[in-house]
């Protein structure tokens, strides 16, 4: 009767270390599981507050232009000569507006197209070949397209045109269009091919072609997701500077043609920022330029939120 004693009393010390290991194993993953907790709410927290302080400070040093000049006067006049106490922003706006809308005009068509062919024309060994390409085009610097456009797009446009400087809204939007066309493609891309496989496979039962599958069961099921890849290439076009600065003109005047020496709200910005006082109307016009740009972002990237919750409630 005495081994079979010793026998459970051995069972039970490995079952009592057993549940002992198990006890700390659960309490450092529960330690792991708190310090990870707090770790990620302190990042969020930190990353609020330094977007709050960027926010805070932009605007409360934006808000003082108003206690020197009307506004009225920035939003809607066109006279922007800062050593005549004239701050009119509209030019800058405007420019800002048709630029970015000129960008989208040309890159929108392409990159959807090039999305489509991606997705749902072409062989693997081109996929294979045209997504890394595009990958790596979104990886390249600002200046490296400004440049380019320098030294390349502008001596084209000088010729085509006749005109004798190229610099203007066209070499500006062409320049954009390129950045931006990667994160439009890849993004459109990527939605299309989320589309259902049943969609296409209906629409091939009922006897629709490639182009009419395309046409209208694809793209109208990937079109959140193709406005989305849309409006962040916009916000790309909106808040692009250097590329901007070294093939637009950096005229302080409202674009009259496609070839005029123009600005834009980003380029204005980056020309003038250093030459100013901080405590000067001037400066407080540039800071609102920035405050706009900002607002911007932050309207367009909302509305890219919303579709995308409209899109998982659909």
């Amino acid at each position: 009767m005495g081994a079979p004693v010793h026998g459970l009393t051995a069972k039970t010390q490995t079952s009592l270390e057993e549940v002992k290991r198990n006890t700390k194993r659960h309490r450092r993953h529960l330690m792991g599981n708190s310090i990870s907790r707090y770790y990620f709410l302190f990042s969020i927290l930190a990353l609020c507050l330094v977007l709050g302080l960027v926010i805070v400070f932009i605007g409360k040093t934006a808000l003082l232009l108003f206690t020197r000049i009307s506004p009225q006067d920035f939003f809607f006049s066109f006279n922007w000569t800062p050593e005549e106490e004239a701050f009119g922003a509209a030019a800058f706006i405007v420019n800002t507006l048709s630029l970015t809308a000129l960008t989208l005009v040309i890159a929108v068509p392409i990159s959807v197209g090039m999305a489509v062919l991606c997705a749902e024309i072409a062989p693997n060994w081109l996929k294979s070949f045209i997504r890394p390409v595009l990958d790596l085009l979104v990886g390249i610097p600002s200046i490296v397209y400004g440049y380019l456009g320098l030294t390349v797009l502008l001596p084209f446009l000088r010729r085509v045109s006749g005109e004798g400087l190229g610099d203007g809204l066209l070499a500006a939007a062409l320049v954009l269009a390129l950045m931006v066309l990667p994160t439009i493609c890849r993004i459109s891309d990527d939605a299309i091919v989320a589309v259902p496989r049943k969609y296409r496979d209906a629409a091939y039962a009922l006897g629709s072609t490639r182009l009419q599958v395309i046409m209208r069961v694809v793209l109208p099921a990937a079109s959140r997701g193709i406005i989305s890849a849309v409006i962040l290439g916009m916000t790309r076009a909106v808040g692009e500077t250097m590329a901007v600065v070294m093939v637009i003109g950096n005229t302080p005047q409202l674009a009259k043609s496609l070839f005029a020496p123009t600005s834009v709200l980003t380029s204005n910005i980056v020309m003038q920022i250093s030459n100013v006082e901080f405590d000067s109307t001037w400066n407080y016009s540039l800071h609102m330029m920035a405050f706009l740009l900002l607002l911007i972002s932050f309207v367009l990237i909302l509305i890219i939120r919303l579709l995308g919750r409209k899109r998982r409630d659909a």
